[in-house]
């Protein structure tokens, strides 16, 4: 049993980082290489024969420079290893929600009570955070949804995380039975592990909701 568990945390230690790569991928192709090619023509449109343009030119360059070396050191921050889940689970969600809302595809309602909590578990938290991408990544690749809630909290040492949205919704057995591509079995073996509840309703055209139940420590 424990090189079984072993064996899972080190496929879900790959799995999370390979995501986490793909997000740093995604940000610097689409956020920090278009504030760098938007410096780029700012500069290249500078006539130093106009003077007060030309200032303002420079200033809004300087400007673009410096969120963009800000953006990478935030995604620095994420290429040490553990860092993903070191400073708690409630950090993790948050970098999760912000790569989320860098999208723009969708409308966030996030109330994340896990930032000020100071327990740590640093396996389990791991297994939770590849969770939450693998359920995010469903919602992304196969929801067509708009409109994306999470709420994740502590109460009586369990941990709850909900994530509801109002996609396509579709037929839970059916789709578990054939898996669908959604990686249902993935999730409903992670949460067994880690001794969680799962709780998943849906139906075609009218959204799903998922609920984590995760005692913790």
């Amino acid at each position: 049993m424990r090189e079984i568990f072993e064996s899972e945390m080190l496929k879900a230690r790959v799995e999370v980082q390979d995501q986490t790569m793909q997000s740093i991928a995604t940000e610097l192709h689409d956020n920090v290489g278009q504030l760098l090619s938007l410096t780029t023509l700012t500069l290249n449109s500078v006539n130093l024969d106009e003077t007060e343009k030309a200032a303002k030119k420079i200033e809004n360059s300087l400007s673009l420079v410096n969120k963009s070396i800000k953006e990478l050191r935030e995604l620095a921050k994420l290429l040490h290893g553990e860092q993903l889940v070191s400073d708690g689970i409630g950090h993790a969600i948050e970098q999760e929600l912000n790569w989320l809302n860098k999208s723009g595809v969708f409308e966030i309602k996030a109330q994340n009570d896990l930032l000020k909590f100071e327990q740590s578990s640093p396996d389990k938290d791991l297994i939770i955070l590849r969770l939450i991408q693998e359920i995010l990544n469903n919602i992304i690749k196969h929801a067509q949804a708009t409109h994306i809630e999470i709420k994740s909290f502590m109460e009586n040492d369990k941990l709850f995380i909900h994530i509801s949205e109002n996609g396509i919704g579709f037929d839970y057995n059916e789709a578990r039975k054939n898996n669908a591509g959604m990686g249902l079995n993935s999730i409903h073996k992670r949460m067994e592990m880690i001794n969680g509840k799962l709780i998943l309703n849906s139906a075609v055209g009218q959204g799903t909701s998922i609920s984590l139940e995760i005692p913790y420590p």
